[in-house]
């Protein structure tokens, strides 16, 4: 895949061979920069299949963004550039209060909360709603949103790339793994105990 940057500022320089740049949210390594101004990823066909990337048509427009360092501003949040899933956009509003309403997967849906984190088409958004039952999620768009990326040009049925939040995610794992009893002492700390021997029961220092 070749994509040609067209309004690039980014404070660090152009990349080199062999750095990591998001494509729309997902994290492609840079394979060749043999034709001017262009740069060429290698995407393999799991990426296609996961993502949007295998949807684009040639003048596709796509968000760019450069891996984050330690001396840059880090701004949103932590995005590692793993999909979880593709959404479907379901309803937009475009007005004052621009907003998006988009459903994903069932397994995507426990990483999404009110007021939390999510990654859309590599855009670093606040979740405005949740709807769990419905596995839907809106999200309202300021204007240098708009202005910056390409979610002003979604549309009902657009498929976008989903990824959560990596510390909710790491979260809802590890309470995934966790044996019944465990996670009904954390949820109840009571419920967790064992239960009292009784008056009947051993009692140390009695044979």
């Amino acid at each position: 895949m070749v994509i040609e940057p067209t309004n690039w500022d980014h404070p660090l320089p152009p990349p080199a061979l062999g750095d990591s740049i998001a494509v729309s949210g997902v994290c492609l390594t840079v394979a060749d920069l043999s034709r001017q101004g262009c740069w060429g990823f290698d995407v393999i066909p799991e990426t296609l299949s996961r993502t949007t990337l295998g949807r684009l048509t040639i003048g596709a427009r796509v968000n760019l963004e450069h891996a984050v360092t330690a001396a840059t501003l880090m701004g949103g949040h932590f995005v590692q550039g793993h999909i979880d899933a593709t959404g479907e956009v379901i309803a937009v509003q475009a007005k004052a209060d621009w907003r998006v309403a988009i459903r994903v997967p069932a397994a995507v849906a426990p990483y999404l909360t009110p007021k939390g984190s999510v990654c859309v088409d590599g855009v670093s958004l606040t979740i405005a709603e949740v709807n769990h039952a419905a596995r839907t999620f809106s999200i309202a768009l300021i204007p240098q949103t708009l202005e910056r990326t390409t979610l002003r040009e979604l549309q009902p049925g657009h498929a976008v790339n989903i990824e959560g939040d990596m510390l909710i995610k790491a979260i809802v794992q590890t309470l995934r793994t966790l044996p019944a009893q465990t996670l009904a002492g954390l949820i109840n700390p009571a419920a967790g105990e064992p239960a009292d021997a009784g008056a009947d029961g051993p009692r140390a220092g009695m044979a």
